[in-house]
């Protein structure tokens, strides 16, 4: 490919989900996951004064508590001085100029610790062996358990005028509302994706794109994620069952056995290295992230013969990840300044340039990235819109009971392998 983005993501293992539930223990154990139960009122309250702890949708938003000991700091402080700010986040998630950049602008050194999966990033962020000053890369599926365990500091944005460039639909989003402890650092789909020239199909000329998958003419070069949340929802939207997040027994059946007959047909590879894979030719087709299909392209001798599709009119699977400041940090103001800086539009754009991971920027111009040339036109539909977020899919926080069905089903799958 001769433009668009490059420099791929690095990720040993999942982007933002875990496996049976140790990051959960180590937040509490089952005390809080009994705590975790969704509020039938759908109000935006205190949790903790209704005792218990609500679990945020669209339908019902969520305000979080400022937990005392734990306020936002104060207005106008300065900089701390001959600092090193501790950064934790994925590896390869942030363009290294980015970095430079902001050193040399606040006279200071950012260190970057690297974590593979959000149960690693917990636990050590509970731990607090590394007092961490900002957390790149969490979901949103997580705030409720960071709150109420005191582990993220609120943000006063009076430090972070930058906010102003983001979606107006992040201003008060349903997971975190007012943003008071959380800030959107990208926005990506979950789809399907394929080579053009290994394909004897054209999965969009099929009714449910996803059933491609399930065509044992592509055993052996078809992949799915090592992920249960994303590899789960993709079984019940083939189904047709849209709420990607149900704990209904009948519907996870209905997932359980797509699972197992995928295993069957084409027993895919399950991994989520697709960005280095797909390019090298392993997989004709595989689930992906829109990010890491970019990435992938820009790695590939002809990133002309990728597609990618995840969804009709928006109605797909879609999230963002977050930048978050930990409570533990020894450098809050310099934290706050450093999410100011990833959202200059700017730096926002540098960065997409490195990881392919699209940011939510209001100087974006979505329609015009292809003629831009920040995207492939034969990637085009990896394009994240604001509407997205209203038609598309989002993965929430389970219940305790849900998320141990989900896991089951997992497990099962994985144990077949």
């Amino acid at each position: 490919m001769s433009s668009g983005p490059a420099g791929p993501a690095h990720r040993a293992t999942s982007r933002r989900h875990f496996l049976v539930g140790a990051g959960l223990a180590a937040l509490g154990g089952p005390a809080l996951l009994t705590a975790c139960t969704r509020d039938p009122g759908g109000t935006t309250g205190n949790p903790a004064a209704t005792g218990s702890l609500q679990l945020a949708s669209p339908a019902h938003p969520v305000t979080w508590p400022i937990q005392p000991g734990n306020e936002p700091i104060a207005d106008g402080l300065a900089p701390e001085k001959n600092a090193t700010l501790q950064v934790y986040n994925y590896a390869d998630y942030v363009e290294p100029k980015v970095i430079s950049a902001f050193e040399a602008k606040y006279k200071c050194k950012v260190n970057i610790t690297t974590y593979n999966d959000v149960d690693e990033a917990q636990t050590k962020v509970r731990q607090g062996s590394i007092p961490f000053d900002v957390w790149m890369g969490s979901g949103y599926d997580l705030t409720s358990r960071l709150v109420t365990g005191s582990l993220i500091r609120p943000l006063n944005h009076s430090y972070i005028p930058n906010i102003a460039n983001l979606w107006p639909v992040y201003s008060n989003p349903w997971y975190d509302q007012k943003w008071q402890y959380t800030i959107p650092y990208t926005v990506y789909t979950s789809g399907l994706g394929w080579r053009t020239d290994m394909m004897k199909s054209d999965p969009q000329a099929l009714d449910v794109p996803w059933d491609t998958l399930w065509d044992p003419r592509y055993k052996g070069v078809t992949a799915v994620w090592d992920d249960y949340r994303s590899t789960i929802e993709m079984c019940l939207l083939k189904a047709g069952i849209t709420d990607v997040n149900t704990g209904d027994k009948a519907d996870l059946d209905v997932a359980s056995q797509q699972l197992t007959r995928l295993g069957k047909t084409t027993d895919p590879a399950v991994t989520i290295t697709m960005y280095e894979a797909f390019p090298a030719g392993k997989f004709a087709q595989c689930t992906i992230w829109s990010g890491d299909i970019v990435n992938a392209a820009a790695a590939a001798d002809d990133g002309s013969v990728f597609r990618y599709w995840f969804g009709e009119d928006g109605k797909g699977m879609v999230d963002n990840d977050l930048l978050l400041l930990t409570k533990s940090g020894k450098n809050p103001v310099l934290g706050h300044l450093f999410l100011n800086h990833l959202l200059d539009p700017g730096v926002a754009m540098q960065n997409f340039s490195f990881t392919g991971y699209q940011p939510p920027q209001v100087s974006v111009n979505p329609d015009a990235m292809v003629e831009q040339e920040l995207i492939p036109a034969n990637l085009a539909s990896v394009v994240v819109r604001e509407s997205d977020f209203t038609s598309g899919y989002p993965a929430l926080e389970l219940s305790p009971e849900a998320s141990a069905a989900w896991h089951d089903i997992w497990l099962a799958f994985k144990a077949g392998k």
